[in-house]
């Protein structure tokens, strides 16, 4: 049976997000845009972009099908938001008016709100409805355009309720068509049943993990390094047995202070995420170590405290990714374009900066190879602007949505 190929266009104008540097800055001159072009797509993989009119005419030979873009429209790589907490029950509004209104973090905790509001709500919660939350999360996220999405866990901070949040992930990726890449944060913080991280860590370390190798429920582990959570040494020795047990890692790090950065250079960490208090020393210990910085704009917006600077990341040499970090507590919007584009404009970001952070540097920041570009090989998870000018996407800072998804070839939104 001939294995059909299926001609996408013509598009005004496709960005194929390839042949970047790796790290620091991107000239937009860099940027490599094709116009009057299509796209060949076969079993859920690019196989070439170029001009339309050639690739129809090869269509016609070949007796390719067609899918005919009627409107005027800008194709991208799907977007991918490499740092993401939307496992989660529950909501926090109650805190976010007691912080705007001034109460501290240590007021709003004392009244029985903070992250352990989220870990009681989510630990009433039945798998069923974890499930139920966390598929309309992603329903909206593709709507979006984010095809991959990374999800962490962090609110059950027990054996079983981490397994719980885990399987719930599990189960959403197993059906739903965004690809979810799962992340325990079982050591988010300590949970309320403990008083000494060293022990709660062994315990993660000795029943936890064990148990999500053997169920396959995530190949990520991540901590929060932070005088309110875990400190620099009992990180460090934690993440350093996770990657012995052969977990990839990442860290939350600096984002109030900055001993989390050393832990993800030293740890060998595939990203850093956040970054809001990093300098320049901290700057070169991650590019020396070769690690992503993920920094997450909605966090700053949601706590009303300064951006990640990402400018000097970038000028610093650093691979730079966007994400959201939506979460109920301090990052509630989840609007990845959005934050990029007001990121980008704090910043003094370029567009093709900009664009790589959310697409094919995102992808380095969870070690995936096959996404984030449109190039042959990689996957077909395409989305399209109705837009003739790619610089629409983020001048408008985030109101312009894709008007069709593409997941593996297939289109999803349309």
């Amino acid at each position: 049976m001939k294995t059909q190929t299926t001609l996408v266009g013509p598009f005004s104008q496709i960005l194929p997000m390839d042949d970047l540097p790796e790290a620091g800055a991107i000239k937009d001159e860099e940027l490599q845009v094709i116009e009057r072009a299509g796209v060949l797509v076969q079993e859920g993989l690019i196989i070439k972009t170029g001009s339309y009119e050639k690739l129809h005419q090869e269509a016609l030979e070949q007796q390719y099908e067609l899918e005919l873009i009627e409107e005027p429209m800008v194709l991208l790589p799907g977007l991918i938001d490499a740092h993401t907490h939307i496992c989660f029950a529950g909501s926090r509004a109650n805190d976010y008016a007691m912080r705007v209104a001034g109460k501290s973090y240590l007021e709003i905790a004392r009244s029985g709100g903070g992250i352990l509001d989220s870990v009681r709500k989510t630990r009433e919660a039945t798998l069923v409805e974890l499930v139920d939350l966390l598929k309309k999360r992603c329903d909206r996220h593709l709507s979006d355009g984010i095809t991959t999405c990374e999800v962490k866990s962090g609110y059950g901070l027990t054996v079983e309720e981490e397994l719980k949040m885990l399987e719930a992930i599990k189960l959403v990726n197993k059906h739903h068509k965004m690809d979810l890449i799962p992340t325990c944060l079982a050591a988010h913080m300590l949970p309320p049943e403990h008083s000494d991280a060293k022990l709660y860590l062994e315990e993660v370390l000795t029943e936890l993990l064990p148990q999500i190798q053997e169920q396959e429920l995530a190949n990520r582990v991540d901590i929060f390094v932070e005088e309110t959570a875990f400190k620099e040494e009992e990180a460090l020795e934690y993440l350093l047995a996770a990657k012995e047990l052969g977990f990839d890692v990442t860290v939350h790090a600096d984002q109030f202070s900055t001993s989390g950065s050393r832990v993800a250079a030293e740890a060998g960490a595939i990203s850093a995420d956040h970054l809001e208090a990093s300098g320049d020393e901290e700057i070169e210990l991650l590019r020396n170590a070769g690690v992503v910085a993920t920094v997450l704009p909605g966090a700053s917006l949601g706590l009303g405290m300064h951006f990640a600077s990402a400018r000097k990341m970038l000028d610093g040499g650093l691979c730079l990714a966007i994400a959201t970090d939506w979460n109920p507590g301090s990052a509630p919007m989840g609007d990845l374009l959005l934050q990029a584009a007001i990121l980008g404009a704090a910043e003094k970001l370029t567009t093709a900066e900009t664009l790589a952070a959310i697409t094919t540097r995102a992808a380095k920041a969870l070690n995936l190879s096959d996404r984030g570009e449109l190039v042959k090989g990689k996957l077909a998870d395409m989305i399209a602007f109705p837009t003739e000018n790619y610089k629409e996407i983020l001048y408008l800072q985030g109101k312009l949505k894709p008007a069709k998804v593409w997941k593996n070839g297939k289109s999803v939104k349309a």
